[in-house]
């Protein structure tokens, strides 16, 4: 089993839903705590924005934890726009591929019980990868080195 995935069901078992793993791991790499930001995350959780998987919100929240404006002297990443561009069009090819669409009942199927981790692993763990791929292409560092 590899760690990332270890990492999804310890997180997953200790009650954390999708997006705010997403989050969690995030903070994780700038080795920083906020539980309110992750008290936040369980909003999109089980398709409460609209019934989209709330994957695809968590993994824009995790792309903006490292490139948007969060403090009076901070600016936002040029680049940002079109990194949340390239996200949501990736979401909506891999689900569409992988799962029929991007609905949370589609990819997880009745969540009244809770998220299914056997069923949502698989996609968190692609998101996380293309939310790194698109920063690692944007040269920015997950460890937060060049984060404001």
């Amino acid at each position: 089993m590899n760690d990332l995935l270890f990492k999804l069901i310890e997180l997953s078992s200790r009650g954390y839903c999708c997006s705010q793993i997403l989050l969690l791991l995030g903070l994780e790499n700038l080795d920083r705590e906020n539980p309110d930001l992750v008290r936040a995350m369980a909003g999109p959780c089980m398709g409460r924005c609209g019934g989209v998987c709330g994957v695809l919100p968590g993994a824009a929240c995790l792309l903006s934890l490292y490139c948007a404006k969060g403090q009076d002297h901070e600016t936002a990443h040029e680049g940002m726009p079109f990194m949340l561009e390239e996200l949501d069009d990736w979401f909506a090819e891999y689900t569409a591929e992988h799962h029929g669409g991007m609905q949370c009942e589609q990819i997880a199927g009745d969540t009244s019980a809770g998220p299914d981790m056997g069923k949502c692993s698989d996609i968190i763990m692609a998101a996380y990868a293309k939310v790194m791929e698109i920063m690692d292409i944007h040269g920015i560092d997950p460890a937060g080195e060049d984060h404001a």
